[in-house]
């Protein structure tokens, strides 16, 4: 597929969850989101009141549950909504795989849910199912737990599993699951301008990047340029 080098910058939350993170590297963070032209920052919860005013047309995004998901619904939604107070406009919430590798879907479902009903309608959720850990069968009924719980997006990674981050066809099967009805974001082992359009054109409607001056550097530079 064709894209600029501004078209795919509006895909990106542009991202720094490093233990060590400071405030003054998420503010800086913050002006070079704004200079790629990216469509947010995601965070820790922990810094969100340390960014401080944002960029015009710089969203703010944080995690949740992150990044084992082994939190309980409440400890999850009570995060959430403290997050969305602090100035959060979206939030990634991790799943329990556990429990969805143990089939019990409907707990996966109740716990999306109860992060979704803690955080205002106005707020965005994104759900991670740690893709690369799971089959495909598992990567569905985690898409269609998400989106029963009334989230908005499905997520294939954290970042931090040893399985690994997103593959062109973990996104490709959750774009079909989810039909357009949610968006799907990217994140996890995006390294280059290839990669990234590459998600792109499998259905990735949101792309998660750490590296996000250094994949915009190579537009015009190879496949889908």
């Amino acid at each position: 597929m064709t894209m600029t080098r501004e078209q795919l910058a509006r895909y990106v939350d542009h991202t720094l969850l490093r233990t060590d993170a400071t405030p003054a590297d998420v503010r800086a963070l913050a002006r070079e989101a704004a200079d790629l032209g990216a469509f947010s920052i995601c965070i820790s919860p922990s810094l969100l009141a340390d960014v401080g005013p944002l960029p015009d047309g710089l969203a703010l995004a944080t995690v949740c549950g992150f990044p084992s998901g082994k939190h309980t619904s409440a400890v999850k939604a009570t995060e959430a909504a403290q997050a969305v107070a602090d100035g959060a406009d979206e939030v990634d919430m991790v799943i329990d795989i556990g429990r969805l590798r143990a089939g019990e879907h409907e707990a996966v479902r109740a716990d999306v849910e109860a992060v979704r009903r803690a955080m205002p309608e106005t707020a965005l959720l994104k759900v991670i199912i740690e893709s690369a850990a799971l089959t495909d069968l598992e990567v569905v009924a985690a898409c269609r737990a998400a989106e029963a719980g009334g989230a908005q997006f499905v997520k294939t990674s954290t970042g931090f599993h040893p399985a690994g981050g997103a593959t062109v066809e973990a996104v490709e099967l959750m774009a079909r699951t989810v039909g357009g009805r949610l968006g799907v974001k990217a994140s996890g082992g995006i390294r280059s301008w290839a990669d990234a359009v590459a998600m792109v054109g499998a259905g990735a409607t949101r792309l998660g990047l750490s590296g996000t001056a250094a994949v915009l550097a190579g537009a015009g530079a190879g496949a889908g340029c």
